[in-house]
């Protein structure tokens, strides 16, 4: 199985960047760092990324507008193919486009347990406020400061005697720990069966009258009492696929898909002409685009009256 491809941007030293490094260079680690990219040329965290064989961007933001710079950083992004982007102490502001073109692929680690003491001085912040314990955050990065769905948290006892400097070399111990195994799990779960079959669930499921069963030893989604839409499989008769089976017009459109891209679609066995596999397992999937297949598949299916409902519902 293919790794996924992480980006980690930095501004400085670069030591969560280097917990990130190291942990991928485990054999089972499902993610591997593809660039390390900086605001500052004289970040030091970019001469370790280079001794370790990893390729580096840097390029100062002096001067040029936020989205600007971001674009020309999501350019480098996408020269290596990148999938996910891990910040590491990137000392910027994301520009609205930037985080909209790379949404739910842009993972930060904080050093305090959100949603206390979002953006700077959260050790001082913490000990000033009598806490018993501060720690590290891992969250999505969205277009508010520091917020984001929470993906991981590991707290920190504070020391009667605890300075800002001490308490903070100790959330750093944490918070090399912390990220890696978070963004491992973040960056495998687009590959894991039962992550992959919620999501159809939950988009197949939301359409008119629509129930699961199991057929043919797979779960399956269809019109209550009627006829299936979409089946989903996991290497299903031994072929290795995580997929979904949505309904098309027939051969013609096959063809035309398989010869588009066929690392994606396949003809499933057994099913004929009138459908056609997609595969979910390889990492980008398109989830509006598939939300998509379901509802044109349902929609090749479902009885006229159903259908016009429907049809007459989407307009309002």
């Amino acid at each position: 199985m293919a790794k996924a491809r992480v980006a980690v941007l930095i501004s400085g030293r670069g030591s969560n960047m280097a917990a990130l490094v190291y942990a991928a260079k485990h054999p089972k680690c499902p993610y591997e760092v593809v660039l390390v990219a900086a605001n500052d040329p004289d970040a030091p965290g970019l001469k370790l990324a280079h001794a370790e064989g990893i390729p580096v961007f840097a390029q100062s933001h002096k001067g040029m507008k936020r989205a600007d710079f971001d674009a020309l950083m999501t350019a480098q992004l996408k020269v290596v193919r990148t999938e996910y982007v891990a910040l590491a102490g990137y000392m910027r502001l994301l520009s609205p486009s930037f985080v909209n073109d790379w949404r739910d692929r842009i993972l930060n680690i904080h050093p305090s347990l959100l949603p206390k003491y979002k953006g700077l001085d959260t050790h001082e912040r913490a000990i000033a406020a009598g806490d018993s314990a501060s720690g590290c955050t891992v969250h999505v990065v969205t277009a508010e400061l520091d917020d984001g769905p929470i993906l991981g948290q590991t707290p920190v006892a504070i020391l009667p005697d605890d300075t800002a400097e001490t308490l903070a070399d100790r959330i750093l111990i944490a918070e090399h720990q912390l990220y890696s195994r978070v963004l491992a799990e973040y960056t495998s779960r687009e590959r894991q069966p039962d992550w992959l079959l919620e999501q159809i669930r939950t988009r197949a499921l939301a359409l008119p009258e629509a129930d699961e069963t199991v057929s043919h030893g797979m779960p399956c989604f269809g019109i209550i009492k009627g006829k299936k839409f979409a089946y989903f499989t996991h290497d299903h008769h031994g072929d290795g696929k995580t997929a979904i089976l949505v309904k098309i017009s027939g051969l013609d459109e096959q063809a035309m898909l398989i010869e588009a891209d066929a690392d994606r679609y396949y003809r499933p066995a057994y099913f004929g002409d009138g459908w056609i596999g997609i595969r979910l397992d390889l990492g980008d999937n398109d989830w509006a685009g598939i939300a998509d297949w379901l509802r044109k598949s349902w929609i090749a299916i479902a009885p006229p009256k159903l259908r016009q409902g429907f049809a007459i519902a989407d307009e309002f």
